[in-house]
């Protein structure tokens, strides 16, 4: 079976920050079938999307390198940075301003990984909207 895939692929400079990314990130899923019947799930993706970013800007101190790859049952949110350290999960008390990132992308993705590299790391979180293979009608499609 032949698997048609989609995708788009950006970078977001330190300098640019994050609203760059989820505004990016927004408009490429608005030509997808099944975005504007799923908005709890395109919300979720620009989440980890943000998410992912900032962890690139404030961990890594690294630009990002954001892909979305559509493959007919999940979009694959991917991001790279220049720092080989995989996240590591930690638990945030409650008045810290920071610590949570890598937890909410666990709870909003369907799956997720890291992946070191020669030069950094790559976060991918994904995504199976649950009508997705009946409005694209490549796959059965899968979901809550």
């Amino acid at each position: 079976m032949a698997v048609k895939a989609m995708g788009w692929a950006h970078s977001f400079p330190m300098s640019e920050g994050v609203r760059a990314g989820r505004q990016w990130t927004r408009e490429r899923l608005e030509s997808l079938p099944w975005a504007a019947a799923e908005p709890d799930t395109v919300d979720a993706i620009v989440l980890a999307v943000s998410e992912l970013i900032t962890n690139a800007h404030i961990h890594a101190h690294s630009d990002a390198h954001l892909v979305l790859t559509w493959d007919g049952d999940c979009l694959h949110v991917s991001v790279h940075d220049e720092d080989p350290t995989l996240p590591s999960r930690r638990e945030a008390e409650p008045g810290d301003v920071s610590g949570r990132g890598v937890a909410i992308v666990r709870k909003l993705a369907d799956e997720w990984g890291t992946r070191c590299q020669r030069h950094g790391k790559t976060v991918t979180a994904c995504f199976c909207p649950a009508g997705a293979g009946t409005d694209t009608g490549t796959g059965t499609g899968t979901g809550e």
